[in-house]
């Protein structure tokens, strides 16, 4: 049964309901559900935008809902087929007796959407579209892979250390398609399929839009799930970091010497266990005596101060047994407690509790905020469980199986929420984590807890363009990776370069690793009898010998050079929702060679770069679209649609801006 109420779709059959309303510019949600009503979540559709272009059309037959370009046709069956301009874009998967839009009858009994009931509860939902073999799939967020088109690939929806589920995707047939579900589960673009499952959830919920370019559909879909805040011009330059400086006299040492090699630092980042024990949220006085003096001496010298915060809180902590009694950790459904079990025998808080989350904020400004401290560190944000069993833990808002993906934006959102609340301008906090929407909290994500390796870093230009492509504007990665074996292997400096070269054209320039060889003595017993827990070698630009200290500050100073348009590339995430780091087609839609290029990309509109991703390389080609352009080592110019022959000795890499 076909019914128009408001200009929204809704179709009735046997125990489904099926609501299809307009969304946003040329946009559709799609929501499906058995219960009797939907729920109130939007997830990550948290804007409110009009469709005044919205309108239904119904037959006997038929039911067409038209907003703009996009439109969804409709059978009785429920079956919903997408087009932009009249052409198909996007068809459900069915193959049944009742027939397809085609009205064709298949014996398979395979149906668009499955639900796999739980007894007493929720669905399991598997959602399943036709597939275009030749379409190339694109976004999702952060996957340390080397794919970066996506088609073929298969995707567990879970946050993981260095791995971020963000779930909108763009296709090169001229569409983005939201799960818009922060439930577990799994994306499949086979060549046969594409199927999306959400584990245990009490709707179906997806959100879809076309439009002629990737940039048209990445703007289309931030003015309804939300865009970037303007980012602070005082952060964009280095930010210093290492694991982990361990006292207050080691933060000051390195501000003074930053000074004194000429090395303008705009952050200084205080890592991991500065606290007594996890959950405390405040600095151990042992060793930090007076943070608000070097606070104040930090500012002095014109650098931002941020410190780690964990979510994880220790049975040891002070804050241990009343976050307890009072239900703002997360639960687990069988055994003990526990949820986390590095240093500690810890359990994580519950930030979709909105108590657990004002406690938090409440311990972070008190302890932090209040002294100065300019922006948090939120580490370990997926959060890190003991293991990923997402059927063993419960939170506020539900199951973790229903919900868990979401978790680090709410996390995010506990700081980001309260500090605008409380008046702060521009607040920006670091995270290792994110989903749908996060950009809108003053999020900088970063790749998490990469090896340093070159094949690591090969998988992190893919996952920058996928985490730009999902609509997550500020993402940068650990230079030189975050596990080294040894920081004075001549072939870790080599990688380090490299890197480094690479994230001067990133969002966000941040040193940071643990540099091994682990041989550094503890503080004192409290140091965990001196396991994992050292300081980690030396990580300032000076550290690794003359002549890499000549190159990292001769590409410093470049990207200090580019203030003003990193700053216009911030400003235009504000406004569209563009990344900075860009897939070569975002620029170049309608050159074809651009849509299978991955080893190069774009910095903004300009700056074309082509960073050098493999060990003893000191040449590669590099295509250049059409137009002119400049190499900004030696001004050549070169007339664009060739590919060139450059140079890369380790003191630099291609680089080529438009003109």
């Amino acid at each position: 049964m076909f019914i128009s109420e408001n200009n929204v779709l809704i179709v009735k059959h046997q125990y489904e309901t099926l609501r299809i309303e307009g969304w946003g510019r040329n946009a559709l949600r799609v929501r499906s559900t058995l219960y009797p009503s939907f729920t109130d979540h939007d997830w990550a559709l948290s804007e409110k935008v009009s469709s005044p272009e919205t309108r239904v059309e119904i037959s006997e037959k038929t039911a067409v809902i038209t907003n703009g370009r996009l439109s969804a046709r409709v059978n009785p069956q429920g079956v919903i087929a997408f087009y932009k301009d009249g052409e198909l874009l996007l068809r459900e998967y069915f193959r049944n007796y009742e027939g397809t839009l085609t009205k064709e009858s298949r014996c398979l009994k395979y149906i668009n959407r499955e639900y796999t009931p739980y007894i007493g509860g929720d669905y399991r939902i598997v959602q399943i579209f036709d597939s275009d073999p030749h379409e190339k799939i694109f976004g999702m967020g952060q996957y340390q892979q080397a794919n970066t088109d996506l088609k073929g690939c298969i995707l567990d929806l879970e946050q993981r250390n260095s791995q971020v589920t963000v779930p909108f995707m763009i296709s090169s047939k001229g569409y983005g398609f939201l799960w818009n579900n922060p439930s577990v589960g799994r994306a499949s673009f086979g060549m046969n399929i594409t199927e999306f499952t959400a584990e245990a959830v009490k709707q179906l919920d997806y959100w879809l839009t076309a439009a002629d370019t990737p940039k048209e559909l990445i703007e289309n879909y931030t003015a309804v799930s939300g865009r970037a805040p303007q980012f602070p011009e005082d952060m964009m330059g280095l930010w210093q970091c290492k694991l982990r400086y361990r006292t207050q006299q080691e933060v000051l040492e390195t501000a003074r010497a930053c000074k004194e090699h000429n090395v303008p630092v705009d952050v200084i980042v205080i890592d991991f266990f500065h606290w007594p024990y996890q959950g405390d949220w405040r600095f151990d006085e042992t060793y930090w005596p007076d943070p608000k003096a070097m606070v104040d001496e930090l500012h002095g010298m014109g650098i931002k101060v941020c410190v780690s915060v964990w979510p994880s809180v220790d049975k040891k902590s002070e804050n241990f047994a009343e976050m307890y009694e009072r239900g703002l950790l997360i639960r687990t459904e069988r055994g003990g407690a526990q949820t986390y079990d590095y240093q500690g025998d810890c359990v994580e808080i519950d930030v979709t509790n909105p108590e657990a989350s004002d406690y938090l904020y409440q311990k972070v400004k008190k302890n932090y905020l209040d002294l100065g401290i300019d922006m948090v560190w939120l580490d370990n944000a997926e959060p890190d469980f003991v293991k990923y069993d997402f059927d063993h833990y419960r939170y506020h808002i539900g199951p973790a199986l229903s919900c868990s993906a979401i978790y680090p934006q709410y996390y995010s959102r506990a700081i980001y929420d309260n500090q605008v609340r409380d008046g702060k301008e521009k607040p920006v906090n670091l995270l290792r984590s994110g989903w749908a929407g996060s950009q809108k909290y003053g999020n900088v994500i970063w790749s998490g807890d990469v090896p340093s390796t070159f094949e690591s870093f090969r998988d992190q230009l893919q996952c920058g363009i996928n985490m730009g492509l999902a609509g997550i504007p500020w993402w940068t990665t650990d230079i030189g990776g975050f596990m080294t074996d040894d920081c004075n292997d001549p072939r870790f400096h080599q990688l380090l370069i490299r890197w480094y070269e690479f994230a001067v054209f990133t969002a966000v320039l941040r040193m940071h690793g643990e540099r091994g060889p682990i041989d550094i003595k503890p503080l004192d017993d409290r140091d965990f009898g001196g396991g994992y827990l050292h300081t980690g070698h030396s990580n300032e630009l000076w550290s690794y010998g003359e002549e890499n200290f000549r190159i990292m500050r001769k590409y410093l100073d470049l990207r200090l050079s580019m203030h003003d348009y990193i700053a216009s590339l911030y400003r235009e995430a504000s406004e569209n929702g563009s990344p900075l780091l860009r897939a070569m087609f975002y620029e170049f839609p309608d050159d074809e060679k651009c849509w299978n290029l991955y080893d190069q990309y774009m910095f903004g509109p300009e700056y074309l770069v082509a960073p050098i991703l493999y060990e003893d390389t000191f040449e590669r080609d590099v295509y250049l679209p059409a137009g002119r352009w400049e190499d900004i080592r030696d001004h050549k110019i070169y007339e664009g649609q060739q590919t060139v022959h450059a140079e890369a000795p380790i003191d630099s890499i291609p680089v080529f801006r438009k003109i």
